[in-house]
């Protein structure tokens, strides 16, 4: 199993929006992915709600069965129109994958 954590920092504004207003649209983006994909086993997203000055703003905590479900998630068209978004509204995002 591989486990694909991605954490999100927002701009302020972005694509005509405030940051609350993207932060919203990526959660709801992400969320509708689930039933969509077929290789997603486990998905979760979660809003940060202490606002330290070292928090990012939003984490998608994901599950697949190997590293090609991985890239086939990466590969399709939905994934690649919410990376797009992502490119967009996001000042930074990291990522760690692991096998679980």
């Amino acid at each position: 199993m591989i486990r694909h954590i991605v954490m999100f920092k927002m701009k302020e504004s972005a694509e005509g929006a405030d940051k609350s207003e993207n932060l919203n649209k990526l959660k709801s983006g992400l969320g509708s992915l689930v039933g969509m994909i077929p290789e997603i086993r486990s998905f979760d997203v979660g809003q940060d709600v202490l606002n330290t000055a070292f928090s990012y703003d939003l984490v998608l905590c994901s599950e697949f069965d190997s590293k090609d479900d991985l890239f086939r998630y990466q590969k399709h068209p939905e994934h690649v129109k919410i990376a797009e978004f992502v490119g967009k509204v996001c000042a930074s995002r990291v990522v760690v994958d692991y096998t679980a």
